[in-house]
């Protein structure tokens, strides 16, 4: 039988142990994150690159007109502070003074902190705390101190918990509302998987939080402070042995992917009518975030799209620096490379298929694209907006002198680009669909039967069952 959720106190109110994932590009906004609250949940507006609206309601297409991406950066934290300003305001109205509402951001994004402060500038009072993974954010606690709000930061070790409380958090940890544990094998979106770690062994979440816990209890953590939950949450009578248990201590939990499916989320129909349709094995844990981080999302064609690119990879050398190289081609770019004759064989078969464009990426390999997805990377490349902190696929850096210094790598994507299509209307299928390993159970789970579609309220009381 399930043991039942009790309330705990947060941004000066009782609220549910249940947050809401933030999902950016507004998969999460004012509308689903204030409906969330308004359950008595925590509602959680993601302000990365969040929608702004005209006088008549209309979303403001964010459009990068400037010549530089130094300028276009410039713009694009001006659409994000807009945006997540305008996000939290009509978050907090819907919430009515119930629950709380919290705002994501990712610190591996473009003029992170800028943006951070700027909408905590323009929404106190709104705001009651603040949840921020992808990447070691170590400012995060100064931050919120200076703005008087909570923090939750996202690991996924204890180790990643540690550095952090060691260097910064344990200066401010008043203010340290909880430590949201994102489970690198189970959730949605990016994620902490470490290089110590393997993507195809999963490890199982229980060790890994009782080890969070630990680690909380040696540097003086209180036992107030909760651990959330991140990642393959779905019926919380299937994480009973969690609640009220000693080795774990006060524990809550965040809901990602299945709040997608709800009357208020963001998110188009034809995205929530793909999510129907996902089975078993369907989401792919990868690496070809222009992050660098590891990601989990739906298999759409789009995904295929990369994960076949790096198939077509073969590595090159210059004349004469390995012994029995050969030419990959007589003409055009494909003279300049010299491969093994093995390559040459594989690439020719590739090349036959239509994919006859050679592009090299950092680490001295090249792979193989048709005529259009070369224009497609070069223009994406030379659009760029800036809007990560590091970019992988366009070489920017968003601080110094602008740039990684790394070849720009054809192996990854214009992330803001995909994101910002399929939240505003694209087919899923052509972009990127973060998910979580458990968005298979929308097509199990009889909640969701006959092609029902609930309200947040719905969905937060269905979840206090249990189910």
């Amino acid at each position: 039988m399930f043991k039942g959720l009790s309330p705990i106190v947060y941004g000066g109110r009782e609220v549910w142990p249940l947050i809401e994932g933030g999902k950016g590009v507004s998969a999460t906004n004012h509308a689903s994150s204030g409906a969330w609250a308004a359950a008595g949940g925590i509602g959680t507006v993601s302000a990365v690159n969040a929608d702004s609206y005209d006088e008549d309601g209309n979303v403001i297409p964010q459009v990068y007109p400037q010549a530089t991406r130094q300028e276009r950066h410039e713009q694009l934290i001006r659409y994000a502070i807009d945006g997540a300003t305008e996000q939290v305001r009509r978050a907090y109205e819907i919430a009515g003074g119930r629950g709380a509402i919290n705002i994501n951001v990712l610190w591996e994004m473009g003029g992170a902190q800028t943006v951070l402060e700027g909408v905590l500038e323009r929404t106190r009072g709104m705001v009651a705390g603040v949840t921020c993974g992808a990447g070691m954010p170590y400012k995060l606690a100064e931050i919120a101190a200076r703005f008087n709000v909570s923090y939750l930061p996202i690991v996924s070790s204890a180790r990643a918990f540690r550095a952090l409380w060691k260097r910064s958090y344990h200066k401010v940890s008043e203010l340290m509302a909880a430590v949201v544990y994102e489970d690198p094998w189970l959730a949605g979106g990016h994620n902490g998987l470490s290089n110590a770690e393997d993507p195809r062994e999963p490890q199982a979440p229980y060790p890994r939080v009782k080890d969070l816990r630990a680690t909380m209890r040696k540097e003086g953590v209180s036992e107030d402070v909760p651990i959330v939950m991140a990642g393959g949450v779905w019926y919380l009578r299937e994480w009973n042995d969690w609640i009220d248990n000693p080795e774990l201590g006060k524990i809550a939990f965040q809901f990602g992917t299945r709040p997608l499916l709800t009357r208020e989320s963001p998110i188009p129909q034809v995205w929530k009518d793909m999510l129907r349709t996902v089975e078993k094995g369907d989401v792919l844990l990868h690496k070809f975030s222009p992050t660098g981080f590891y990601s989990s999302a739906v298999k759409t064609p789009f995904l295929y799209d990369l994960m076949h690119r790096s198939e077509r990879q073969i590595p090159f050398y210059k004349r004469g620096e390995t012994e029995g190289t050969v030419q990959l081609g007589d003409t055009g770019k494909a003279r300049s490379f010299w491969v093994t004759p093995e390559d040459r064989a594989r690439a020719e078969v590739w090349m036959r298929q239509g994919h006859t464009e050679p592009l090299k990426t950092p680490e001295n390999t090249i792979v193989f694209v048709t005529p259009e997805k070369r224009d497609e990377i070069r223009k994406d490349q030379q659009d760029c907006m800036g809007c990560l902190s590091h970019c992988q696929f366009s070489s920017w850096k968003d601080h110094d002198d602008f740039t990684t210094g790394r070849l720009a790598d054809p192996r990854s994507f214009c992330i803001q680009k995909t994101l910002q299509e399929i939240a505003h209307g694209d087919d899923p299928a052509d972009n990127l669909a973060f998910a979580g390993h458990s968005a298979y159970r929308f097509k199990t789970d009889p909640f969701y039967s006959n092609g029902y579609t609930p309200s947040v309220g719905e969905l937060v009381e269905r979840i206090l069952t249990g189910d």
